[in-house]
């Protein structure tokens, strides 16, 4: 397994001690930290859903890349995890976990791969590029919440923006052709499976 060499690691730990929630940590910021730690991930499926749903069918495809690319961050967040092992602050001793948490490889972190790779798929189409920007910026209240909840360091963060463009780069140029080819398959399976909202006008054809 590899490290982050030693000047990483004291640049880690410096930013990750001005960071983290203390034992004297008021209970909101605690109970805000774990809302946004925990649930706001659930904001990437819904508005690929809902833009899904009530979007036409020229704006579909910028979504689909959008949830391959998240797809594939995960996958190269696996490969990073093989070769790649870096405790949680918890896991050597800085403090509890206030999230509970797997002492798995913290870097890079899951949950900023997901949102910043949808965030920046949809980036790089226009008519979706403000959704993306919004998505951007929910990543970074989520980055902070789990480096002060203990179970992340700020570079895991880092990583976790460097993965989300790169699959999204990656989804946009090689996928690109690929999935726009498969368009007219998921088109004929979400209108058979969503006829009953098509037909009473809550989703569109």
């Amino acid at each position: 397994m590899l490290h982050f060499p030693a000047f990483w690691n004291a640049f880690n730990l410096n930013l990750y001690m001005h960071w983290a929630a203390t034992s004297s940590a008021p209970r909101v910021g605690v109970d805000i930290a774990l809302l946004l730690a925990k649930d706001a991930i659930v904001a990437v499926p819904l508005l690929l859903v809902w833009g899904w749903l009530r979007r036409p069918e020229a704006l579909r495809l910028p979504l689909l890349q959008a949830a391959f690319a998240a797809l594939l961050a995960l996958g190269i967040n696996q490969l990073i995890g093989l070769v790649v092992f870096e405790p949680r602050p918890f896991a050597i001793g800085l403090g509890p976990a206030l999230l509970p948490h797997a002492p798995d490889s913290s870097f890079p972190s899951d949950h900023l791969s997901v949102i910043w790779s949808v965030a920046a798929s949809l980036m790089l189409c226009a008519p979706w590029r403000r959704a993306g920007l919004l998505l951007v910026l929910l990543g970074l209240p989520v980055a902070w919440a789990r480096v002060y909840l203990g179970v992340h360091w700020p570079l895991d963060m880092m990583g976790a923006a460097l993965v989300g463009l790169a699959a999204a780069l990656l989804t946009h140029r090689a996928g690109q052709r690929v999935l726009a080819a498969a368009m007219p398959l998921f088109t004929r399976v979400y209108r058979k499976l969503f006829a009953p909202a098509i037909r009473h006008g809550w989703a569109i054809r």
